[in-house]
This record gives C-alpha cells, sequence and structure tokens, in this order.
C-alpha cells in the first residue's frame, strides 16, 4: 500500500438522489469506475456560475415602466386627463429599457 501512486483519500456523502444522478452521468459518458469519474470531474469539470445582474435590472426597470403605465391608465379612466409630462416620463423608461437591452446584448456577443 505504501506504493500507491494516488495515497490521499477523499471522501464525501450524497443521497440517494444525487447517487442516481451520478450513475447515471457515468452511463451517459461510458464509464463504469466511479473514482475514475469522481476525479476526472473534480479535475476537469466545469462550473458554470451565470450572472443575472443585467437581467434583474431590466426586470426591475420594464416592472418600473409597467407600474407608471398602469398609473396612467388608471388616472385616464377615472378623470379623462393625459399629461405631457406622463408621455415624457414613459419616453425616458423606454429609453432606460432600450439601454440595459443593448448593454445587455453587447455583453453577450
Amino acid at each position: 500500500m505504501a506504493k500507491r501512486t494516488r495515497p490521499i483519500r477523499i471522501e464525501f456523502c450524497v443521497s440517494e438522489n444525487e447517487h442516481r444522478i451520478i450513475k447515471s452521468k457515468m452511463a451517459q459518458l461510458g464509464t463504469k469506475n466511479m473514482g475514475a469519474y469522481l476525479r476526472k470531474m473534480a479535475i476537469d469539470g466545469y462550473i458554470i456560475k451565470v450572472d443575472y445582474t443585467q437581467q434583474k435590472k431590466l426586470a426591475a426597470a420594464v416592472n418600473h415602466a409597467a407600474s407608471n403605465i398602469n398609473q396612467i391608465c388608471r388616472r385616464i379612466n377615472s378623470k379623462g386627463n393625459l399629461y405631457e409630462d406622463d408621455v415624457t416620463e414613459l419616453k425616458e423608461r423606454q429609453k432606460e429599457i432600450w439601454q440595459l437591452l443593448k448593454s445587455s446584448q453587447s455583453e453577450e456577443l
């Protein structure tokens, strides 16, 4: 045992569902050696972390614009008045949304 090429032992526990998923992925890869599979995934596997900051900003901007539209529609329905400031406000919100969309697109390309 002293001449093992891998003398350090690493252990971890998994649930039954996680074990089933690992076995399924091993089968997709066509390997039956769990130690080799786990070693390969731990060393060469990819972790993808998605940053949703831009999408959250865009969703907030769209929500704000929708809220403004709803308030304006309520006032128009109740009083029959549409003000130039309302139109200006909506145009500003639309411009903000377009800028967020453009910056998001340019980052993806």
